[in-house]
């Protein structure tokens, strides 16, 4: 079968057919014959369209991808957003408490850290007298008197004693 030579409409670049069917469309509506919608099917119409669209996994990401590379672009917008969101999230005591629990799980795996953040912190207790001091082995016989330590000369308060 051989095939058909394009002709009339279809046969024309995309611009002229714009071009014609713009013409005709204002011609319609200059005689009162267009449709016009009301609200409710333009709504109706643009929900449709809308369903069609975000059913392109692809395109809405790039959409999204692309509102997101000139939204970050403001620095101060940026900011700000940050801001806000910060201060109504750290208003939810729950959330806030999620996060510091996965925070905690997350770095408690790291076994180093978690020995430097207890070694900072056992020093900072024992200078605050928040533990007793630290007894090292004395090499002195049993009835020797023992130097003062300076460890000592901090006062030991037991915070967890019943009162």
């Amino acid at each position: 079968m051989t095939e058909k030579a394009r002709r009339g409409f279809p046969s024309m670049d995309r611009e002229r057919q714009r071009q014609i069917a713009s013409k005709g469309g204002k011609a319609a509506h200059s005689k009162g014959r267009a449709h016009e919608f009301t609200p409710g099917q333009a709504r109706e119409a643009g929900r449709k369209g809308g369903i069609a669209v975000s059913r392109d996994r692809h395109h809405m990401a790039a959409i999204g991808r692309k509102g997101g590379e000139i939204v970050s672009g403001d620095r101060a917008h940026m900011s700000e957003i940050g801001r806000k969101g910060g201060a109504s999230v750290s208003e939810d005591r729950h959330h806030m408490a999620e996060i510091g629990r996965g925070g905690g799980q997350a770095v408690s795996t790291d076994r180093e850290h978690m020995a430097e953040i207890g070694r900072e912190g056992g020093h900072r207790r024992r200078a605050e007298g928040l533990v007793p001091p630290k007894e090292e082995p004395s090499s002195q016989a049993a009835g020797d008197a023992a130097e003062p330590d300076e460890a000592e000369d901090t006062p030991y308060v037991d915070h967890h004693a019943s009162h």
